[in-house]
């Protein structure tokens, strides 16, 4: 085991209390503003990758990031729909208008398509729920895509640590190849839906 590694174990809490913090990591990471601050994919994926070293399990693991990164998505959502007016008015917000546009044009592209996308896209994956709740997105319809996008998140995330256990390096690598399978995904969707305009 690196010596890195047996340095992090030191200090991390055990039991239902390490459970605990990687589901307020996966939680916080979904919301509005938090989100930016809190490094959460990177964090699941080390956790996933400890779990090689002894630490903890990777069934309870996937639980606690995809349960943290569903209850987050639709917080957010709800803030929007409820608060969003309030919430553009804050400095922050006003600070950060062009990713704010960015987030606006991206749902109103995709539509709820943008729910599943912007769990994968780390910047604006707190902000497009909550975008789409102050669209007035039915919530139901906004359920559905965040609840799909949260599971493959809490899967594969959790698992890119755990395969790539053997170095950190291998876990990146991983991480890298998802990232580029989700852009092709996006690229895929967006000729289709130009496509599909072309020829109305």
């Amino acid at each position: 085991m690196e010596t890195w590694t047996q340095y992090i174990l030191l200090y991390l809490p055990e039991g239902s209390k390490y459970y605990s913090l990687l589901f307020l990591v996966a939680f916080a990471e979904s919301l509005p503003i938090v989100g930016l601050l809190v490094p959460g994919s990177t964090v699941i994926v080390l956790a996933g990758f400890l779990i090689v070293a002894g630490k903890g399990n990777l069934a309870a693991l996937i639980m606690v990031a995809t349960v943290g990164a569903l209850f987050g998505d639709l917080l957010s959502m709800w803030l929007g729909k409820r608060y969003g007016g309030i919430f553009l008015r804050m400095r922050f917000f006003r600070r950060r208008r062009k990713m704010i546009r960015y987030a606006q044009k991206f749902f109103v592209t995709h539509g709820g398509k943008s729910l599943f996308f912007a769990r994968f896209l780390g910047p604006i994956r707190g902000i497009v729920p909550f975008i789409a709740g102050l669209s007035q997105i039915p919530r139901g319809a906004g359920a559905i895509y965040i609840l799909i996008s949260s599971i493959l998140w809490g899967i594969c995330y959790p698992g890119i640590g755990y395969l790539g256990g053997s170095s950190l390096q291998q876990a990146q690598n991983l991480g890298v190849r998802l990232g580029l399978a989700i852009i092709v995904l996006l690229l895929i969707v967006i000729v289709h839906y130009q496509v599909k305009k072309l020829f109305k």
